[in-house]
């Protein structure tokens, strides 16, 4: 197979557009490696070079994936994961959660993408999010939370993993490690599959957990919630974890000790002293039974 360097060029740009300019590059400076070298030209077939190519470009798509693209992939990983969990109709929770949500998102840093925010009908403590801006929050942490400064806290975190696009980062990992090659594009149903696991199967890394902390923290005092609502939902965590009955998703997590600690530091250190959301009483009367 022949072909000029001038052609190959063109071909690419043609075809992959934003992200030819990366690849090219690399292309070059290995064709012009085994052009000038006999012995490596004798063992060499440019079929090679294009099967190696599709890799390369699936990297750099991830990497580069803009906004546009990873909300179309979020709505997707949304779809399926409405199919294995049980979204709740309680349309007081929904609004609740909700109005949170939407209340934290122009103090996040990430407020240019839309936000959805659902309930998930599950007595156990624990929320997810997914890229693209979904976040999901079980009714059993609804109830749990003492105010709705710690239910924001929550929210605050899983919005910080979608600020810090956490979920794609570990998506782009195990596409590679998968030999996820040659794909369509950042719809392909494979990735699809991966971002649900992501979502409800898979931990976060512990910088991940760390990061999404820390944005939340910081998100939520923007928002004027009690900065002290976080460690204080922490704390709750860790009280559950020492009576035998910590969340299944705290196993893969960071120790909630070393979190409280952080938040903590990163509160006194800042003299977060905002106190909003702290209303115990009527807060409590409303939830804390309602999904018991």
């Amino acid at each position: 197979m022949k072909i000029s360097i001038s052609q190959l060029s063109k071909l690419i740009s043609q075809n992959f557009q934003h992200y030819w300019k990366l690849v090219i590059a690399s292309l070059i400076s290995l064709i012009l490696a085994v052009t000038l070298n006999p012995f490596v030209v004798s063992a060499f077939d440019l079929s090679d070079l294009f099967r190696v190519l599709p890799s390369a470009i699936q990297i750099i798509q991830l990497s580069s994936i803009g906004d546009n693209d990873e909300i179309a992939l979020g709505k997707q990983i949304d779809a399926q994961v409405q199919q294995e969990v049980r979204i709740s109709r309680d349309p007081a929770a929904n609004a609740l959660v909700n109005r949170l949500g939407q209340f934290l998102v122009p103090k996040s840093d990430r407020p240019n993408i839309p936000y959805t925010f659902r309930v998930v009908d599950d007595n156990n403590l624990n929320a997810f999010a997914t890229m693209g801006g979904f976040v999901y929050i079980n009714t059993g942490t609804i109830a749990a939370s003492d105010n709705v400064a710690q239910l924001a806290s929550v929210i605050g975190h899983e919005m910080g993993h979608i600020a810090g696009r956490h979920s794609l980062e570990q998506m782009k990992q195990m596409a590679i490690a998968q030999g996820i090659a040659t794909i369509a594009g950042v719809a392909d149903d494979r990735l699809v599959g991966i971002g649900v696991d992501l979502a409800l199967r898979l931990p976060n890394s512990r910088e991940a957990e760390f990061d999404a902390d820390r944005r939340g923290l910081i998100n939520i005092t923007r928002a004027g919630f009690a900065a002290r609502a976080m460690p204080a939902f922490m704390q709750k965590l860790a009280s559950a974890s020492n009576g035998g009955n910590a969340p299944a998703f705290l196993s893969t997590h960071p120790a909630t000790g070393d979190r409280i600690n952080a938040l903590n530091e990163a509160i006194q250190a800042n003299n977060l002293n905002t106190s909003g959301g702290l209303n115990d009483t009527e807060y409590q009367r409303i939830w804390r039974s309602r999904f018991r």
